[in-house]
């Protein structure tokens, strides 16, 4: 480990990941990215679906890079007798085990919590899936947008009357990689207090669930008089807060509480403040037709985009034009943040990927962080952390255990 390496924050810490694609991967990411020491295990021959997901140059997926930066891969056949006990022998060498297998797949595979807890008692292992290890659908297969069905989002998406609408991001994974690493790093505070090593149970529908910050507790608490429903462009509950057309784009405008009267006097309609229909939240939600007629209407009479967000810019209102991925990109306090970096790949070159959100006073850098090709790692681990030697290592290449691949061969 080099002087670098010594300064990250996780520095020390050393994680054993069987996850792939975006959910679990975004766990073990962000904790490469703090200094730890990430053993990514992918299963021979093909290692993880994230290799196959666009978008590809050459073999080379720039999906799999961007989740997977800073990670050591080793390629490994978890069925075969001498894969399982090198997985058994390196459950003894870490402090944080990940996966997202199916439920029962992991101790299936001889891997368990309490058979990696009976090699290492400290260990803190934290499995992430659709539905929870246990219960009626646990079994089922899933993804972020088959837990975002479940979980109550999508059907608050699409018109009213139409198609709940498919969403193009997996925020869900995201997000429950965001929480899995939460409870991961609470467990590991936990642990250096003197207390026990523990088992993790994170699930993307437990994280859909708890982004309601509106509709179950409505639900429940107005007996069914208040129940979120899709409705379309503008929100169910509260207006303005919605999206609006203007001469060449859309903006999202929210004006909350005295925001109205913000708005209306940006607007240079004051009489609309005390407009009957418009009077109070509720009045402008039961007239929500006329409330989007008369924003969009003053849109189109100002005649440019830039004028009407400069106006409402001055006026303190909270607004955003909606921007494509690439204009996000561009956007100058995305540039100022650095919320989007540059990162070179030895295949791809060089391309822009989501910068961690995370941010330290102590640790201002962000360090390059390659990739791995498919079981670029191999003979580093067995050797360094199970003293394998050169011969022994090879017999298990010959044997399939192992299995190694760089882009075009």
């Amino acid at each position: 480990m080099n002087k670098k390496q010594q300064a990250e924050m996780l520095s020390g810490y050393r994680v054993l990941d069987f996850t792939q694609v975006v959910a679990g991967p975004t766990v073990t990411r962000l904790m490469a990215e703090m200094g730890a020491e990430v053993i990514k295990v992918e299963i021979a021959p093909h290692g993880d679906l994230a290799h196959n997901l666009p978008y590809i140059r050459d073999g080379r997926s720039a999906y799999y890079v961007q989740q997977n930066r800073g990670k050591k891969s080793l390629c490994i056949d978890v069925k075969s007798d001498g894969g399982r006990q090198l997985l058994l022998d390196l459950v003894a060498k870490v402090d944080v085990v990940v996966e997202a297998f199916s439920p029962g797949v992991i101790g299936r595979l001889g891997l368990g919590y309490e058979a990696v807890r009976e090699i290492n008692p400290d260990i803190v292992m934290c499995s992430i899936s659709a539905f929870g290890q246990q219960g009626p659908q646990a079994n089922m297969p899933g993804y972020d947008y088959i837990a975002q069905a479940y979980g109550g989002f999508t059907g608050l998406i699409g018109e009213e009357a139409g198609s709940p609408y498919f969403p193009q991001l997996a925020f869900g994974d995201a997000a429950t990689g965001g929480f899995a690493l939460a409870a991961v790093m609470a467990a590991l505070l936990h642990r250096e207090r003197g207390g026990p090593g523990q088992y993790l149970d994170i699930s993307l529908l437990d994280v859909y669930l708890n982004g309601h910050e509106i509709g179950i507790q409505a639900a429940s608490a107005s007996g069914g008089e208040l129940v979120p429903r899709r409705t379309g462009s503008q929100h169910f509950s509260a207006a303005p807060l919605g999206i609006f057309k203007g001469v060449a784009g859309y903006l999202v405008i929210v004006a909350l509480g005295r925001q109205w009267t913000d708005l209306c006097n940006a607007m240079e309609h004051p009489e609309w403040i005390d407009d009957p229909r418009f009077i109070d939240n509720q009045t402008r939600v039961e007239h929500i037709d006329d409330l989007v007629i008369a924003i969009e209407g003053w849109l189109q009479q100002v005649g440019d985009d830039a004028e009407a967000m400069r106006r409402l810019e001055t006026g303190r209102v909270p607004f955003a034009p909606v921007l494509t991925v690439e204009q996000a990109i561009e956007l100058p306090q995305v540039k100022y943040r650095q919320s989007v970096q540059t990162i070179h790949d030895e295949h791809i070159g060089e391309f822009k990927v989501p910068a961690s959100p995370l941010r330290f006073s102590a640790f201002p850098d962000r360090p390059p962080l390659p990739a791995p090709y498919l079981g670029e790692h191999n003979r580093e681990i067995l050797a360094e952390l199970l003293g394998y030697d050169d011969q022994q290592i090879a017999e298990l290449g010959e044997l399939g255990v192992l299995s190694q691949r760089r882009p075009g061969s």
